[in-house]
Parts: C-alpha cells; sequence; structure tokens
C-alpha cells in the first residue's frame, strides 16, 4: 500500500535512504528530520511510503520544477528506493505509480529520474516500467 508520507515517517524514510548512498541516520536525527518535514510542507514535493506486511518496504521523493521553454512542470524523481527485504514484490512500481499519478494531477509534461551506474536492477525495472534511457546526471560535490 502506498500513501503520503506523515511527519511520524522521518526515521523509516531516513532510514530507506540512507540505504540508496545518502547519509546514514544520525545518532541525534533532529536536522534530517526537520529536511524531511521541509519537503512534507514544501508545496512542490511529494514523499511517498510504500508499506508491505505493515512495514515501510521503500519510499520516493518527487519534485515538481519549471523547465525552461516549457509551459507545464517536470516531474522529477531524485530519490526511490525498496528495501533488499521487499523487493520483487511490487513496492517500486507501486511507489512509481504514485509519482505518476501525481505528476499528471499537476499537468507535467514528463516524469524523469535519475539511477546510479551500479542499479542494473533498477534500471531494467524503469526500462520495463516504460522510461527511457535518455542522458547522463553529472555530480559534483561541494565542501
Amino acid at each position: 500500500m502506498v500513501r503520503r508520507a506523515e511527519p511520524n515517517d522521518a526515521h523509516a524514510v531516513l532510514a530507506l535512504m540512507a540505504g540508496l548512498g545518502r547519509p546514514e541516520v544520525a545518532a541525534d536525527p533532529t536536522v534530517q528530520a526537520a529536511v524531511f518535514r521541509a519537503h512534507l510542507d514544501h508545496p512542490d514535493a511529494e514523499i511517498f511510503i510504500c508499506e508491505l506486511d505493515g512495514a515501510p518496504a521503500g519510499a520516493v521523493s518527487l519534485w515538481f520544477r519549471p523547465r525552461l521553454n516549457w509551459t507545464s512542470p517536470e516531474a522529477w524523481v531524485p530519490d526511490l528506493y525498496v528495501d533488499p527485504a521487499f523487493r520483487r514484490q511490487g513496492a517500486a512500481r507501486e511507489l512509481l505509480d504514485a509519482c505518476l499519478q501525481a505528476a499528471r494531477k499537476r499537468g507535467c509534461h514528463c516524469l524523469v529520474l535519475a539511477s546510479g551506474h551500479q542499479r542494473a536492477e533498477a534500471h531494467q525495472l524503469y526500462e520495463n516500467y516504460g522510461f527511457t534511457h535518455s542522458g547522463r546526471v553529472y555530480g559534483l560535490m561541494l565542501p
């Protein structure tokens, strides 16, 4: 079951994102939880969580952003992760379905996501879902 995340989901979602390579949940997660709540409160962001067997199985963040020369927003998925214990049970597909529905509701012209090179299993899922590999994403970490 997929639902919109709530403030009390902070620890579960932060722990899932750590599995994606994001920072681990800090001993004092106050600042990380504040970032999570800011996402929840932002009018151009959504966070969805998928629960299977009553446990948080996966989560996704979705942002709506303008793009030059487009008159409609782009829906962007910067973070999508399903716990390995729950993979191949439809959680990722349900999370993508929630993003697609939200993107259509907002009148977006496309839904895009980025995925690390090492995530071959995820790439197969995205391509089976209908995404096309259309470019590269580069990052430059700042001190």
